[in-house]
């Protein structure tokens, strides 16, 4: 049996903390089964359970985990039992001191004082413990939720960016090809103009080929003509 429960505690029912919590009172529910299998008590009326500061942190550390939901119940079970055990002994210990409390009256009493003192501040601890493992559920929660967001961002800005990156190389695939086209025409065009001049330099070189040896024929004949006149006179 739980006795971890302070005397002015506040309990909540399933619903109330739902609304705590900020989650669906079925999911209340669900919570509430999944942590009982694994081991976890709750203070019940009849089937109903109930709901106390403690336990709203077991909800919220279900809600928030990012573990299976089972992996997080077994370790909700066994913070409740170290609680219970710390409890336990405490209860020990004041059974011990009660035993050998002085007889005098007033000694009793600021004995008395100080425990209560202590057990204010030790509850004020614990509110304080408990709102701020409430505050840093919700920073990391919020922060998940950004990194989510950030991811999310940087997820799209990768995908833009690439898709800017396959636009400008197709862009450049596109000019290199016309480029590549235009010197394909040139260097034919070229060749064309090359072969040209070939075709005309060797058009006029068989012209002064052709009027080379009409010269040498003119010049020959004459010659023959005077070497018969003089073969006449040899005789």
């Amino acid at each position: 049996m739980r006795r971890d429960i302070q005397s002015n505690e506040r309990a909540f029912t399933s619903k109330e903390a739902a609304e705590e919590v900020g989650i669906a009172t079925p999911t209340v529910r669900k919570y509430g089964q999944i942590l009982e299998r694994n081991g976890y008590e709750f203070l019940k009326d009849g089937d109903r359970r109930i709901f106390v500061q403690s336990d709203i942190g077991a909800l919220i550390a279900l809600r928030d985990t990012d573990k299976p939901l089972d992996d997080t119940a077994k370790d909700l079970v066994y913070q409740q039992k170290e609680r219970l055990v710390e409890i336990n002994e405490t209860e020990i210990a004041l059974t011990d001191t009660y035993e050998n409390l002085p007889q005098d009256p007033n000694q009793l009493k600021e004995i008395l004082m100080v425990l209560v003192n202590e057990l204010a501040a030790t509850r004020e601890m614990n509110v304080q413990l408990t709102n701020d493992m409430s505050q840093l559920k919700t920073t990391v929660s919020r922060l998940q939720q950004d990194h989510h967001v950030i991811s999310s961002n940087i997820a799209n800005s990768a995908q833009k960016t690439q898709a800017k990156i396959e636009k400008l190389t197709e862009q450049q695939n596109t000019h290199f090809e016309s480029l590549l086209q235009r010197e394909i025409q040139k260097n034919e065009s070229l060749q064309k103009e090359i072969q040209k001049i070939q075709d005309e330099l060797e058009k006029e070189w068989h012209l002064q080929n052709d009027f080379n040896n009409r010269l040498e024929e003119a010049i020959q004949r004459p010659k023959e003509r005077w070497e018969w006149i003089f073969s006449i006179f040899r005789k």
